[in-house]
């Protein structure tokens, strides 16, 4: 009966997939069109996934392993199972390894079926709690098959009542495994997933690369929408990367706005898009709700209004755009580039950004500063440090970009420290002065992308009037605009973070400093400067440099938890159940240290508005302009050109 049964069983589950794959392609293709390239992706798949993809995973050791055994057991067997048992190919070879995969998938089943007993509150269950199961009914059911054509047992042994179980067994797991895959269920971020990984929109990221910077509107094109109102306004493979979220709630365990009670849970974000992308409600959501809004509310298709419908405006404005949900992700969807597609539709088609928003815009508009400060005041800082300015100089190493920490008193201090480490270190620099416009950072992640390239625009114009070897910035965010943003409107610059830059001067000896007596010190790593750009180790050499032992929080390096200051946070000032600088104060209080070393002026800011008492709070061009021995000796009597930049 088996030899009848399992090849239709196989064959007829293998069709019901093409068509559930033909089905859902259509459903992905609603989405804009996209440049990819289809079969490269493809080819280069497999080793995305082995390599990129599990470089992630690798970081969560237990399901990594489990992860290997049981996805890679049931791709093995799969395959052996049709040439096997569909196609009749009973050769004793193919039974061992057969056996040999379907052992392999057992043992990774196990492990997710003892996850699953008492899963984590970030993992999804529904559907996902039964996936295990269907795991094991599928190894089980082959590997007993598949011992008479290894020769370990006679034919047709154990009878009907064994086979008819068998016969259950391989339905089960076949129908969830295989047309699974496409119809719909746990097991549809294996197909999805694999070619989201061919036709990622950032393909920049695999291979060791980076891409972070978010990707220009054609203001110029009539008929392209000004972000995203529908589903259907998505590119298609951003909608496919939607697909293959595969619910392990890592991004929302990481995500700061979640934590902190706001209505954001990027990984219900996600499957919001999903349910979108094929229409209905979230009434069968089956993980954690937006905090303090029930799930069973919300709902859409691809053609109506996504806010409003699949999800409330305060749940996009309450990003903060880390990407810490982007880093912890295995499946490498990007969750800030789709928050920020939809936030461009409501500034730039609806005028609805929320609290402070549109009056920070129309500061940009009319005084090229977020504060709305007279920007004749922008050098005020500096009235008596005497920089010299680039309109007065034919040529400089360094380009010092100010920022907007110059209206702000705080971190004019900083500022002013730096000036006092590049003078200590004879640099020939320069700053542009009153040429200085924002850099657009806040109203690109705020969706304003016309004042974006308005300003992007000029200050292209106006460094184009210059010649520089670098722009060196305290800021992190215009650090991450100038250098990885500006380019697609052809401002390619080198671009470096002062910590970077001082870490240099310190590796060339161009600073003398004295060892650090003020306490222990523990080092905040801004987003913009870590997850976004790469850059963690700088900072930290150059503590080391001043002899400070940095006390490491639990949540660092790229698990740095946010400070609550990026992408317009403050100003739509979304309310939740508690500050983020405040969660990234306890955080900072669990080391003991007695200062914190930061290096973003965002970041200042927000952890020096908790409440005392609290650590010190001190920018690292502080820390080093403190540690200078201000009597150098008199080989550095001459201005010098900076070090090479160290690769």
């Amino acid at each position: 009966m088996l030899t009848i049964v399992l090849p239709i069983l196989l064959f007829a589950a293998l069709v019901l997939a093409l068509i559930g794959a033909i089905r859902r392609m259509n459903m992905w293709r609603r989405g804009r069109p996209a440049k990819v390239d289809l079969l490269g992706g493809l080819l280069a798949m497999p080793k995305r996934y082995m390599v990129d993809l599990h470089h992630v995973v690798a970081r969560d050791k237990y399901m990594a392993n489990t992860h290997v055994a049981t996805a890679g057991g049931f791709v093995l067997a799969a395959v052996l199972a049709i040439l096997v048992h569909g196609l009749g190919l009973h050769n004793r070879i193919l039974g061992y390894a057969l056996l040999f995969a379907t052992a392999l998938m057992f043992v990774g089943a196990l492990f997710v079926f003892k996850r699953r007993l008492n899963p984590p509150s970030r993992l999804s269950k529904g559907p996902w709690m039964r996936l295990p199961k269907s795991l094991l009914a599928f190894s089980v059911s082959f590997f007993i098959l598949t011992l008479p054509v290894a020769g370990l047992l006679p034919e047709g042994f154990g009878g009907w009542v064994l086979a008819a179980i068998l016969a259950v067994g391989v339905l089960w797991g076949v129908s969830e495994l295989f047309f699974g895959m496409t119809w719909g269920g746990p097991m549809n971020h294996a197909f999805a997933g694999a070619l989201h990984l061919a036709w990622h929109r950032r393909a920049e990221r695999f291979g060791g690369g980076r891409s972070t910077g978010l990707k220009p509107l054609d203001l110029n094109d009539r008929a392209a929408p000004l972000g995203v109102e529908k589903p259907e306004d998505f590119t298609w493979n951003q909608l496919l990367g939607f697909d293959a979220c595969v619910q392990c709630g890592k991004c929302e365990a990481a995500c700061p706005a979640f934590a902190a009670g706001q209505p954001l849970n990027p990984k219900k974000l996600i499957q919001d898009m999903v349910v979108g992308l094929a229409g209905g409600t979230d009434a069968h959501f089956a993980g954690s709700p937006y905090p303090g809004k029930p799930i069973g509310e919300h709902g859409g298709n691809p053609h109506q209004p996504i806010v409003n419908g699949l999800v409330d405006a305060d749940t996009l404005w309450s990003c903060t755009t880390c990407r810490a949900c982007v880093e912890e992700c295995p499946m490498m969807i990007e969750h800030v580039d789709a928050i920020v597609d939809m936030r461009r539709f409501l500034t730039l088609e609806k005028g609805a950004t929320p609290n402070n928003g549109a009056q920070v815009l129309d500061n940009l508009i009319a005084t090229d500063n977020p504060g709305g400060f007279a920007p004749g005041g922008r050098m005020n800082w500096a009235a008596d440090l005497n920089l010299d300015l680039m309109r007065d100089k034919p040529s400089v190493d360094v380009l010092f970009w100010v920022g907007d920490g110059a209206f702000d008193m705080r971190n004019q201090r900083t500022l002013r420290a730096f000036v006092k480490v590049l003078k200590a270190a004879r640099i020939n620099f320069a700053v542009l002065g009153l040429e200085e416009r924002d850099s657009g950072d806040v109203a690109r992640r705020l969706g304003d992308e016309a004042t974006f390239q308005a300003l992007a625009t000029r200050n292209i114009q106006t460094l184009a009037q210059y010649r520089f070897t670098r722009i060196v910035t305290c800021d992190p965010h215009s650090f991450h605009v100038l250098k990885n943003e500006y380019g697609a409107f052809g401002g390619d610059y080198l671009v470096q973070h002062h910590s970077t830059y001082m870490a240099e001067l310190i590796d060339a000896g161009l600073l003398n400093l004295a060892a650090d007596t003020g306490g222990s010190v523990t080092y905040h790593d801004p987003c913009y400067l870590g997850r976004y750009n790469g850059e963690y180790e700088a900072p930290r050499a150059v503590l080391r440099a001043l002899g400070i032992e940095v006390k490491e929080m639990q949540r660092s390096g790229f698990r740095s938890r946010c400070c609550g200051g990026g992408g317009g946070a403050p100003i739509t000032d979304i309310p939740g159940k508690q500050r983020i600088p405040d969660m990234r104060m306890d955080d900072i209080r669990e080391t003991g240290a007695e200062r914190v070393a930061v290096g973003c002026p965002q970041c200042t800011v927000m952890l020096e508005g908790v409440v005392e008492p609290r650590p010190l709070i001190k920018d690292i061009a502080e820390l080093v302009a403190e540690a200078l021995i201000e009597d150098a000796p008199s080989t550095r009597s001459t201005r010098r050109e900076a070090p090479e930049v160290i690769a």
